[in-house]
């Protein structure tokens, strides 16, 4: 019996990026590029036209984020497999795809064999997540979760804003602000607000694309 031709889509916005990884794999045994897409929308848009076998995606995407895009996507089709490849290996960037659905996680670095690899191994139905993010996903299971309104004076923090500020943008007291930061320290492991920032954006807790975006 003949091997079932693997579809994929491959959707990354980086033009030279995403035809690289088309030419890679139009070459490998047994897979086939159907689709295309270099932001979030058009990638929902084509996997209702291929619907793909796998559906290869980077993170961070205009438009919608990959994470939303695999949400999305398993909203109409449950069954749909997704592998993320990505230069993010933010513990909290792994912790929102994998929690999305994504069967496999991939940094760009990897080679072009652990690709197609991987790609053969979740058609199959398995998971794969290399040694490193698999530790950096054992430390975020067991941190403690941040309060929405936790997150909310941790990303006025990214953003610059004084404890005054922060209290004026979330219609709260100076005296609140202080507590939720302390809190969030403790959360964090950091000692200071500078510190608590770079974690923020190390590790994926607050989007990059979300400092584009006025404050709330």
């Amino acid at each position: 019996m003949a091997q079932e031709t693997i579809k994929v889509l491959v959707v990354e916005d980086h033009h030279v990026v995403r035809q690289g990884l088309v030419a890679l794999l139009n070459v490998a045994d047994g897979i086939e590029v159907v689709g295309e897409a270099a932001d979030g929308v058009e990638a929902i848009a084509q996997f209702r036209k291929h619907q793909p076998n796998v559906t290869l995606t980077d993170l961070r995407l205009p438009r919608l984020s990959g994470v939303e895009v695999i949400q999305r996507i398993r909203m109409e089709t449950p069954q749909a497999r997704f592998i993320v490849l990505t230069t993010y290996d933010g513990d909290e960037d792994i912790y929102r795809a994998l929690q999305a659905g994504a069967r496999a996680y991939l940094l760009k670095g990897m080679t072009s064999e652990e690709l197609i690899a991987t790609i053969r191994a979740v058609h199959a139905g398995k998971s794969h997540i290399p040694p490193a993010i698999a530790q950096k996903l054992a430390e975020r299971m067991g941190a403690e979760e941040l309060t929405p309104r936790e997150f909310d004076v941790l990303e006025q923090i990214v953003r610059g804003k004084s404890n005054k500020e922060i209290a004026t943008e979330l219609d709260i007291s100076e005296a609140t602000v202080k507590t939720h930061i302390n809190s969030l320290l403790g959360k964090l492991g950091v000692t200071d607000r500078t510190q608590a920032a770079t974690a923020a954006i190390q590790r994926g807790i607050v989007p990059l694309e979300s400092l584009r975006k006025p404050g709330p």
